[in-house]
């Protein structure tokens, strides 16, 4: 058996395997799935570290990406405050000196999470793997992100007007999603695209800016992104414009792309 395959046997039924490339759920591992996380994880708040363990565990609530679990000894009870009980789990505040941020604490009081706590995310002020800051989510152990340079002819319309046209574009691909095109701006009708507020962040590449795209049907919002200042590990796709495929028509060496479906 290969190395590391153990893990995979454990997650995919033994029935499955000879047919894996039809039966195995994308993105992967599934809904409900745990597993011991290797790193010492710490969470921030207030100037304490609320949390600072080597026992951490990753815990799929859906199967898009896992979120750190804790046992309840590695969460001092001096900063939870105000316990409030719902069905098979009390939520409390977090409170250090002077600062609280409600409802941010979640302890498992049934089932088999019994003892176990989840902090909310963007309730904490900073959250490290060993001694690197992450952001957003925790990274899936089973995904990865490829960025590579190609020289295939790519053409994206919006209702029917070309919005870019490039032999140069490079494709991220990203376990479980659609493959990526990221486009040189040179290569984009920036004429018809101006700033939007939006951004949004991802723990793979970072965080992104959106342009609107105005047509004479209309201003479309949310289609089109960059990234200013990528994680080092996309740094290829700096600069570059991507777009929603979902809601946009690509076409690949002159032939029609199949719109993704949305998840």
């Amino acid at each position: 058996m290969l190395k590391g395959s153990h893990r995979l046997a454990q997650l995919i039924p033994v029935r499955s395997v000879a047919s894996l490339s039809h039966k195995m759920p994308i993105p992967f591992p599934p809904a409900g799935y745990t597993e011991n996380a290797q790193r010492r994880v710490r969470v921030l708040f207030g100037g304490e570290y609320i949390v600072d363990t080597r026992k951490a565990k990753l815990v799929w609530e859906h199967s898009y990406f896992p979120y750190y679990y804790f046992h309840k000894s590695d969460v001092p009870e001096e900063f939870l405050r105000n316990p409030k009980q719902g069905d098979k789990l009390t939520t409390f505040d977090l409170t250090v000196a002077d600062r609280t941020a409600e409802a941010a604490v979640i302890v498992h009081t049934e089932g088999d999470l019994k003892d176990f706590v989840k902090v909310t995310f963007d309730k904490a002020d900073a959250w490290l793997e060993e001694d690197e800051e992450f952001y957003y989510h925790p990274k899936d152990p089973y995904k990865r992100v490829d960025v590579q340079q190609s020289s295939r002819h790519v053409r994206v319309e919006i209702d029917g007007v070309e919005v870019a046209n490039t032999t140069k574009p490079r494709l991220l691909f990203e376990t479980g999603l659609p493959v990526r095109t990221y486009i040189p701006k040179s290569d984009v009708r920036l004429d018809l695209f101006t700033q939007s507020k939006l951004t949004t962040g991802c723990p793979y590449k970072g965080i992104a800016n959106y342009y609107d795209v105005n047509l004479p049907s209309g201003k479309k919002e949310g289609l089109v992104w960059w990234y200013r200042a990528p994680i080092p590990e996309c740094s290829e796709i700096k600069g570059l414009v991507a777009f929603y495929d979902e809601k946009v028509d690509v076409f690949l060496d002159g032939v029609k792309v199949e719109r993704p479906r949305k998840a």
